[in-house]
């Protein structure tokens, strides 16, 4: 993944900004929109861009394009900030390999003290019954 070549891929897109703010927010674009190409990307490499593609589904449109918004802080700059910081967090996440849990089996002290404890239960709970007449 490179940073450089993907930061020239991005495009923005300026919007008003919803919720209060005063007379202010009706004059300025403040919320900021990120559209990124999944499939024009020359940063990422192919197995990158189809791992992209099946962990962001929900986050991509049909034309394979990822959409981040963000509307935080009044200024358009420090939103266009935190939307890079953001998409490149999302990158990184999405394309962190999982460790592979290797299955263990119990320890033979922790078996003998399960059937120990399984033994005690038993008893306790026969002895709570009531006594048989004979």
């Amino acid at each position: 993944m490179h940073k450089e070549k993907i930061l020239k891929e991005l495009h923005f897109k300026a919007v008003r900004s919803s919720g209060s703010g005063g007379q202010h927010v009706n004059k300025v674009s403040t919320k900021v929109s990120l559209y990124f190409s999944l499939e024009n990307s020359i940063g990422l490499t192919e197995k990158q861009q189809s791992i992209l593609k099946k962990k962001l589904a929900s986050k991509v449109t049909k034309e394979n394009v990822l959409i981040l918004v963000c509307d935080k802080t009044r200024s358009q700059h420090k939103n266009k900030e935190l939307v890079i910081k953001r998409f490149f967090k999302l990158l990184q996440s999405s394309l962190k390999k999982k460790n592979v849990r290797k299955a263990t089996k119990p320890t033979r002290a922790s078996v003998l003290q399960n059937s120990e404890n399984k033994l005690r239960n038993s008893l306790k709970k026969a002895l709570r019954k009531k006594p048989s007449l004979d």
